[in-house]
């Protein structure tokens, strides 16, 4: 637990130094044209930057200890109100693509070691490569371009015809199954592009686990002891790799929460990555902090969890 305290407070005081170090600085986008240096001198007090950095970086822990973390100098809220409407939609697109990604990665990296050098194994090769290569952003812009853009003009059916941005259906109030039902479909997009991308890296992880798994003798003696394919399968393949996809899931749904922010500015979701990007742009010092904080928290909370779970599903780490 002292090691992830130091850890959290390293990756803070980086990203303090970093965004002090960059150009720009946070007055410069709230001073207004023809501004007196009076006037300048009284909003680089009112934002407190006009202290020294140390000076800077000591209120700001001290206020973080008490559970504040300041007011954003561009959105003139709590930075904990910022992060409250927009850690719910960054979590909900992450979680939703976390579980679409082991639906979908695990049993597609299984028939790949299955049918390890064989054709199947190839076509999914190329199309799981393909997907995890590619950025996020650009199959995002394409996806827009077919299924909404293109749907649109192509005179496909209305189902075809998915939302590019937003949560919801603009200029209308909608309640309970049809709000539902709304943002199901806006969902469809930004949900699938992120689960298909990390299905694309489970499949790959989990096709070398599982062909690796395949060739070990216990697997072999098991097969020549008349054990089926399913008790094969299931009882000494899936059981010895499940562990390792137990971690995997833990560390996966930070790196989702945070890889989300070029389809969170694709798609215009009022998530994390939106608030971050806008944050960065109009140098909102404190909300870059408390962002940070949220992700590097998750992190480390990801891997204590998965430092847990670990000796729970795999008895050969229990001491």
């Amino acid at each position: 637990m002292g090691g992830a305290l130091v850890l959290l407070w390293l990756v803070l005081t980086i990203t303090f130094a970093l965004i002090r170090l960059a150009p720009g600085d946070a007055a410069t986008f709230l001073i207004p044209p023809g501004a007196t240096a009076a006037e300048v001198g009284r909003i680089r007090a009112q934002l407190g930057l006009d202290q020294s950095v140390f000076v800077q970086y000591a209120h700001w822990w001290g206020r973080l200890l008490h559970g504040d973390l300041g007011e954003s100098f561009a959105l003139h809220v709590p930075v904990t109100r910022a992060l409250a409407d927009a850690i719910p939609v960054s979590l909900g697109l992450g979680a939703a693509s976390l579980i679409l990604t082991y639906l979908v990665g695990v049993p597609v990296g299984v028939v790949q070691a299955v049918r390890r050098g064989r054709a199947a194994d190839h076509i999914l090769t190329i199309a799981t490569t393909t997907v995890y290569a590619a950025p996020s952003f650009w199959i995002a812009l394409a996806l827009v371009a077919v299924f909404t853009y293109g749907a649109s003009a192509w005179g496909l059916p209305l189902w075809l015809r998915l939302p590019a941005f937003g949560l919801h259906a603009p200029g209308v109030e909608l309640h309970g199954w049809i709000a539902a039902a709304d943002l199901a479909r806006h969902s469809i997009l930004p949900v699938g592009i992120l689960g298909g991308i990390g299905a694309a890296g489970i499949a790959r992880f989990a096709r070398s686990s599982v062909a690796d798994v395949l060739a070990a003798d216990f697997v072999r003696t098991a097969r020549a002891k008349g054990a089926t394919p399913a008790r094969v399968y299931f009882r000494h393949v899936l059981a010895t790799v499940l562990p390792a996809l137990i971690v995997l899931f833990a560390l996966s749904l930070p790196g989702l929460v945070a890889g989300s922010i070029f389809i969170e500015s694709v798609f215009a979701w009022p998530g994390m990555g939106k608030l971050m990007v806008n944050a960065i742009t109009a140098r909102d010092y404190p909300v870059i902090m408390g962002a940070a904080a949220v992700y590097a928290a998750l992190v480390i909370l990801a891997n204590l969890a998965g430092d847990v779970a670990l000796p729970l599903v795999d008895p050969r780490r229990r001491s």
